[in-house]
């Protein structure tokens, strides 16, 4: 005999259908981030466009963190976004936005680590301390941005971030020889569906840089 679903049985259905629509609806909204950071950080030539469109992303990707306080998602997000605001304003706006995009990570990193799940919290981190300057104007330090970058990579041995950060990072350390491995591995990484933009515009990134590496070692 069949029985008929108790009402607690059919409240919790509903329950998990309910926080199974939320996490789509959230997933979708933390891809469409990622593709209007891709846009503004790639495809906007002019560093006052640039600076503008990558702000709205940072505001978009707040107000999500706010919605879900326990994701990492979107504050990793917002991180990307002031540091790409960051680099396009420059000067101690910029510094003050990549502390901003800092504070974030670290928030993100004690959430969840591997959110986004390509090792972009250490990458990110990885790549503030390798580009700002160190004390006692900013932030940067060799021996922290190595660390995060290495970390990036045992999560994302052949990813495109994490390889072309560790690239630059070594660039940046006169290393031309670990640079242009790190960065051919960048050009050789596998494509990610949806992120076309992104990754057109990294590899692009890759090669001027790996160019400028090989011409080093002449």
């Amino acid at each position: 005999m069949t029985k008929t679903p108790t009402l607690f049985a059919l409240s919790l259905a509903a329950a998990l259908l309910a926080g199974a629509a939320h996490a789509d609806a959230l997933d979708g909204r933390i891809d469409a981030l990622s593709r209007s950071w891709a846009h503004a950080n790639y495809e906007i030539a002019d560093k006052g466009a640039q600076a503008a469109a990558a702000a709205q992303v940072a505001a978009e990707a707040d107000a999500l963190a706010r919605q879900n306080p326990n994701r990492a998602e979107p504050l990793v997000w917002e991180a990307i976004a002031k540091a790409t605001e960051a680099g396009a304003k420059g000067g101690l706006g910029g510094l003050a936005l990549a502390k901003e995009s800092k504070s974030l990570l670290e928030k993100a990193e004690k959430i969840n680590p591997a959110a986004l799940g390509d090792g972009s919290v250490y990458t990110s981190l990885g790549s503030l301390y390798a580009q700002v300057p160190g004390f006692p104007v900013g932030f940067g330090d060799a021996g922290k941005a190595r660390g995060y970058l290495q970390k990036a990579l045992a999560v994302n041995p052949n990813g495109v971030d994490s390889n072309f950060f560790y690239g630059d990072f070594l660039m940046r350390q006169k290393d031309y020889a670990g640079a242009t491995k790190a960065l051919q591995k960048a050009l050789a990484a596998p494509a990610r569906p949806g992120h076309e933009v992104a990754d057109k515009g990294r590899k692009a990134q890759a090669q001027a840089l790996l160019t400028e590496a090989q011409a080093k070692l002449r």
